[in-house]
């Protein structure tokens, strides 16, 4: 997860957290000297801990855009060829693609989503997702990149826009999911406001829960321990966040437990292909939020009109739940995906519409005709008419009669 914390001095103080979080997405492992074909056996944990394989027999994320709003992704690494769709930059800074810290974790996530090996030939990464495009959009630069210091010493207004003009930009690119492995400390009106648009425009919303776990005690009271620091796109409303497990099922230590999180997924060990075209495997709930975006697409590619409602009601009520109580946690929310039985979910949900009525609509207000009682007295004849007529003509001349005698009076004021 790359992380942006608001202003200069804020950054130099917590310069550490910075460290933690790069050294989080260092590669533990480099599988670049092996054959790629054991990289996609380092993967089978991961897929199948999320049941994906079994939803591939349903859907494998054709005709859907996932927009990768992260530090970059290069096009043309072997396990993205033809998949990848160069957006625009929002960072401002003047490092080139081409150089080899330009993309790295944007180039990751990308692989994790929609992969789809080495040309097909069963080699390499494989994605939730491999039959998905990605849209590159990058508003954020890795911390190894050149151009770091100087966006780090952005004013926090100017950071947060360029996030929220990635999002639009997605928009108008027609993604169907936002993958967005990154982190702001900070809320931004702008963001929501985009985050907002985004969602009513029916495109999925997911972001990394945060990898500050549990060492933030110290800047909370003392009844706050279980608590870790908010994490922003996370936090907004609209935005399915995700938390990352270990290869145990358990909550990973460094996973931010927040009650923003709703799910969660692998974030330890997850192999991905870097921009220089070897192996790594990544941790942090970077990976975690992208394995859950390819898990979005594969429902918005079988199910295209589902709502983002709808595709987190799917994805939360299916997850399993790793904890022993098996209820709600805020390490890994309602728990973890389950790729193939949320395809089903969103089935039944796109359903389940309600039976057209054959009773006419009137008969919906009062019951109907049936439901309208008797009247207490019945319907008049001529002859009562013309009675009735000349008993209100008497009365009228009386009242009137009466008027005048009022009008003949003295005033004895």
């Amino acid at each position: 997860m790359l992380t942006r914390l608001p202003g200069r001095t804020s950054a130099r103080l917590l310069a550490s957290g910075l460290l933690a979080a790069a050294t989080v997405l260092l590669p533990a492992v480099s599988a670049a000297a092996a054959p790629s074909d054991s990289v996609r056996q380092q993967q089978q944990w991961v897929l199948g801990m999320l049941d994906v394989p079994a939803a591939w027999s349903l859907s494998e994320g054709a005709n859907v855009t996932v927009a990768v709003i992260d530090s970059g992704v290069d096009p043309h690494v072997s396990d993205l060829t033809n998949s990848v769709i160069s957006g625009p930059d929002y960072t401002g800074l003047s490092t080139s693609p081409s150089n080899p810290n330009w993309g790295m974790h944007g180039t990751w996530m990308a692989s994790i989503i929609a992969g789809h090996g080495d040309d097909g030939g069963g080699d390499g990464i494989i994605g939730v997702a491999p039959k998905a495009k990605i849209l590159s959009i990058r508003v954020i630069p890795d911390t190894t990149d050149p151009g770091y210091k100087k966006y780090d010493g952005e004013q926090e207004s100017k950071i947060q826009d360029e996030l929220a003009e990635g999002i639009r930009e997605a928009v108008r690119r027609h993604a169907q999911v936002i993958s967005m492995s990154i982190g702001y400390s900070a809320p931004s009106g702008v963001v929501r406001a985009a985050l907002q648009y985004a969602y009513s425009k029916g495109i999925v919303l997911v972001a990394s829960s945060g990898n500050s776990g549990n060492n933030d005690e110290h800047h909370v009271r003392s009844s706050d321990r279980n608590w870790a620091p908010v994490s922003f796109p996370a936090e907004y409303p609209g935005v399915l966040s995700v938390g990352a497990v270990t290869m145990a099922r358990q909550p990973a230590s460094f996973s931010s437990g927040n009650l923003s999180v709703k799910v969660a997924a692998p974030g330890d060990a997850v192999p991905a292909q870097g921009r220089n075209g070897e192996y790594y495997t990544v941790k942090g709930t970077s990976p975690a939020c992208a394995l859950v975006a390819g898990v979005a697409a594969l429902i918005k590619s079988e199910y295209p009109k589902i709502t983002p409602a709808q595709v987190m009601d799917a994805l939360t009520t299916t997850a399993h739940q790793p904890l022993s109580d098996g209820s709600y946690n805020v390490l890994t929310g309602f728990g973890i995906v389950d790729a193939d039985a949320a395809l089903i979910e969103a089935g039944k949900l796109m359903h389940e519409h309600p039976a057209g009525s054959r009773v006419p609509l009137s008969a919906h207000f009062g019951g109907g005709p049936a439901a309208i009682p008797a009247a207490p007295v019945g319907p008049r004849g001529p002859g009562q008419l013309v009675v009735f007529i000349v008993l209100a003509l008497l009365s009228a001349a009386a009242l009137v009669g009466g008027i005048a005698v009022l009008r003949r009076r003295p005033d004895h004021g």
